[in-house]
């Protein structure tokens, strides 16, 4: 099974639990860059779920019951450290994390997610905008990256405008100035003027 096969499978077990949890979420970092730019290898599968820390514990009985194994013991303990369930899944053997949404960022990211047909179910992925805006807000190399392969696969459909709007409130809401450059010098890399 190739590892396409294998996230899928797994994004449609989350799927179903989370569907009859009525929990919204979306799946953001390497699998949406494949879905949205250009492909890589990833070796897990990210998502960030709209649950409060109080109910984690009933999440995780529900994500056992469908096959998912919880990677650390101190659930409590990891999640008010780092807003983070990391899971097993046992069925395909990939690696699922889990981010809890909080307020702010994560909540519009949820607002503007996008459906897409995968593996047979409407999966909702992190809009290739707000992609664009974590690729660029983690600045490492293999990010930016990401951001040119989004750039030259979407650049027809992307709202740039969007993009710039979301990294000047992150500038402002984290007393920085180097977002927007970085985010223009990458989008000339792509397309020259």
């Amino acid at each position: 099974m190739s590892d396409i096969q294998k996230a899928s499978e797994l994004l449609a077990a989350l799927a179903d639990v989370l569907r009859a949890r009525g929990t919204r979420w979306y799946v953001f970092g390497a699998q949406a860059v494949i879905l949205w730019g250009s492909p890589r290898m990833s070796a897990d599968v990210d998502v960030t779920v709209e649950i409060a820390p109080e109910d984690a514990a009933g999440y995780v009985a529900a994500m056992e019951r469908a096959g998912f194994r919880l990677r650390i013991r101190d659930v409590e303990g990891f999640v008010a450290q780092t807003r983070v369930l990391p899971f097993l899944h046992e069925a395909t053997k990939l690696p699922l994390d889990v981010v809890l949404a909080g307020p702010g960022l994560e909540e519009l990211f949820l607002q503007r997610a996008r459906e897409v047909e995968l593996a047979g179910q409407r999966i909702p992925v992190i809009s290739p905008e707000d992609l664009i805006v974590t690729k660029v807000l983690a600045g490492r190399p293999k990010d930016l990256d990401d951001v040119r392969g989004i750039l030259t696969e979407r650049a027809k459909d992307l709202d740039l405008d969007q993009v710039r709007e979301t990294l000047d409130l992150l500038e402002q809401a984290l007393g920085q100035s180097d977002l927007r450059p970085l985010f223009d010098m990458e989008l000339s890399r792509v397309n020259p003027p």
